[in-house]
């Protein structure tokens, strides 16, 4: 299997594409291989898998934990499709407050890395979308925070214009308030 690592405008969040090997019955596809990865610079040690499924118009984030349990996010779409966005929260970096986004969705088959130090977030484009994403630390809700999803700061182009955003996302501080320990 061939993976092919991009990196996007902010270097550290990589875009990752694999070889799909299909045939009349389906495909099938490495979406992890710890190797190919070491060997792209991305050293990272998973330890929980997550799904999350929602509906079109919906719109998750932007999230991140603290330390010690800081996590690094391989993101894929497994159905549907989303935009999916990660914010340098890294203070000194000469990316902080920045984004990235990028469109993932289940016939590409393409993942996103997004390491620790990183808000993340994304929004359903299709009917129905499904997320599959490995973290590398596990969830624990007393170090769960958030940005707020529109912070003019930041300025993220999301592509809905009325998104569906829960209580929690809305109530979310900004990035010069939010409760943020990483740096460059």
């Amino acid at each position: 299997m061939n993976f092919d690592f991009q990196p996007l405008d902010i270097p550290d969040v990589v875009r990752v594409r694999t070889t799909r090997h299909a045939d009349e019955r389906g495909f099938f596809q490495e979406s992890y291989r710890e190797s190919a990865f070491v060997e792209a610079g991305i050293v990272a040690r998973f330890v929980q898998d997550n799904v999350a499924r929602s509906s079109r118009g919906v719109l998750r984030g932007l999230h991140y934990q603290l330390p010690p349990a800081a996590q690094g996010k391989l993101v894929g779409c497994t159905s549907g499709r989303i935009f999916d966005v990660a914010v340098d929260l890294r203070v000194g970096a000469p990316t902080f407050g920045r984004w990235v986004g990028e469109t993932l969705d289940a016939e590409s088959g393409e993942l996103l890395w997004i390491p620790a130090g990183f808000a993340h977030g994304y929004a359903v484009l299709s009917d129905v979308a499904e997320v599959h994403y490995k973290v590398t630390a596990e969830y624990r809700p007393e170090l769960d925070r958030g940005v707020l999803w529109s912070d003019p700061t930041i300025g993220v182009e999301w592509p809905l214009s009325d998104p569906i955003v829960s209580a929690k996302d809305q109530a979310q501080p900004t990035l010069q308030t939010c409760d943020n320990p990483f740096t460059a």
